[in-house]
């Protein structure tokens, strides 16, 4: 337990330290930002502080600060230091300057602030990239929270020849055509309250179990600190890729850019972005302690690491009534992210072909487009025995790997601006590592040694920072030269 708590000090003290030197560094001030300068009345809306910061919290949290920590934390208990300490250094930064850049930027959303600073080299291949991404997201995030749905709520079996599964999965999917298409405060705005008090709810819930039913967390030792996993699985890059959402996360820098366009004020970002990290962060703790408890209960074998592992810990603390509360709360989580992703989707592609999207026919034929091929994965990923697991496997990949390009987009606008970049640089060197070791050490990818891997990983971290920093020379260069 004395590690637990010292992961949450260094979770607490350490965002509002270190948040408040990176809001130095980037300086916001007191100019108009895009929500009041253009406020088109369906994706630049004027929202109040908590409304937004809420929304972010929501858009962030999908399953993955849950379910990556209940597989994480089979690492053992230096997940507790490592999950605070990512997330301080690195995902609420990356949050945090993913949001204000864009504010900063007319509400741009990410490809086209990475065609910006990267070039449009690098813009074509990072969107097609994170659109894909964004269309996975939304069909993993009517897959998940419907079987959870059913299990959990509805007591039966999520079998792809159940019809209340489609049943359900039809629910949700009609509500993320509703969140994409209307108004973002018509109906994200309106329905995230709500949401968001169960989420709250299902967290404060599940901390005080910790306590209340006296779980028993181990510390880190000496014997343990390397990882324990028990099947071996080397701890890196293995746990930096499952634990991603609770640490870093590419898929956040998508959708700060988006509640970037309701803010309206600059110094309002530090709550929105950062400190809603930070908040994710404590979410990932309190089920990382929890699944350590209740796997030291004993748990199925076959279970290990696995959603069920949600029920299990909601009923042995919180009883039946607050078990489903708590599990209320985990269905929300992929909800509020799924509809989002495929709002954002939309936005990225408008941008990118300049389709306006204040004309509701524009947004029905965008909406449409991108709606088909969720669908298609959708059915692949309940008909295919292993579609699903296929399918989160490479999006956990992904995620990271669209961390990287965010974390150079931010250190060349740092570079540009002569400020601290490597505060960035050095979390972009590090999710380069860990994302070229695990696809060359991978099953789904090159299947090397893991050793061998790690080499290829260093090397491709150091030419990550040569590109980002020689790029930002260049730039700088020819900044310099226009304004004299």
């Amino acid at each position: 337990m004395i590690t637990f708590l010292i992961g949450l000090v260094i979770l607490v003290v350490g965002g509002v330290l270190y948040g408040r030197y990176v809001e130095s560094v980037f300086g916001p001030d007191d100019r108009p930002t895009p929500a009041t300068k253009i406020n088109d009345g369906v994706d630049y809306v004027p929202m109040k502080k908590n409304k937004n910061a809420l929304i972010e919290l929501l858009n962030i949290a999908g399953t993955g600060p849950i379910l990556g920590p209940i597989q994480g934390i089979l690492f053992g208990p230096i997940a507790f230091l490592l999950i605070p300490i990512g997330c301080v250094l690195g995902g609420a930064m990356h949050d945090y300057f993913s949001g204000m850049i864009s504010i900063r930027s007319e509400g741009k959303q990410m490809p086209a602030l990475i065609s910006e600073h990267l070039g449009g080299k690098v813009y074509k291949v990072y969107s097609v990239f994170v659109i894909f991404l964004m269309i996975l997201v939304g069909a993993v995030f009517i897959y998940t929270p419907g079987d959870l749905i059913v299990v959990n709520l509805l007591k039966q079996e999520a079998l792809v020849n159940n019809p209340v599964v489609w049943i359900v999965y039809g629910c949700i999917f009609v509500y993320y055509l509703c969140a994409t298409l209307f108004p973002i405060d018509k109906i994200i705005g309106k329905v995230y309250p709500i949401f968001g008090a169960i989420l709250l709810l299902s967290a404060v819930g599940i901390f005080i179990g910790l306590f209340v039913k006296g779980y028993q967390l181990q510390n880190v030792t000496a014997a343990n600190w390397k990882g324990i996993h028990p099947a071996g699985v080397p701890i890196l890059p293995i746990f930096f890729v499952t634990v991603a959402c609770g640490i870093v996360s590419g898929f956040h820098s998508t959708q700060a850019t988006l509640i970037g366009r309701s803010v309206v004020s600059e110094r309002e970002g530090i709550y929105t972005f950062y400190d809603m990290m930070i908040l994710e962060g404590f979410i990932a703790m309190i089920w990382a302690a929890a699944a350590m408890g209740i796997y030291a209960k004993g748990v199925p074998a076959e279970l290990i690491g696995k959603p069920a592992i949600i029920g299990m810990v909601a009923n042995d603390m919180l009883g039946s009534i607050g078990g489903l509360i708590a599990v209320l709360g985990v269905i929300v989580l992929p909800i509020t992210s799924g509809d989002t992703s495929l709002r954002a989707a939309r936005l990225m592609i408008a941008d990118a072909i300049k389709f306006d999207q204040s004309k509701a026919k524009n947004r029905v034929i965008l909406t449409t487009i991108i709606f088909i091929p969720v669908l298609a994965i959708l059915i692949f990923a309940k008909i295919d025995a292993q579609g699903f697991n296929i399918l989160w496997q490479y999006f956990a990949w992904a995620n990271q790997t669209i961390a990287v390009f965010a974390f150079a987009m931010i250190s060349l606008y740092l570079y540009k601006q002569k400020k601290q970049y490597i505060i960035s640089l050095l979390p972009g060197m590090f999710y380069t590592f860990i994302i070229t070791a695990y696809l060359f050490g991978a099953k789904i990818g090159f299947r090397l040694p893991q050793n061998i891997a790690n080499i290829v990983g260093v090397v491709f971290a150091i030419v990550y920072a040569y590109l980002v920093v020689s790029t930002g020379k260049k730039a700088l260069k020819n900044q310099d030269k226009l304004s004299a």
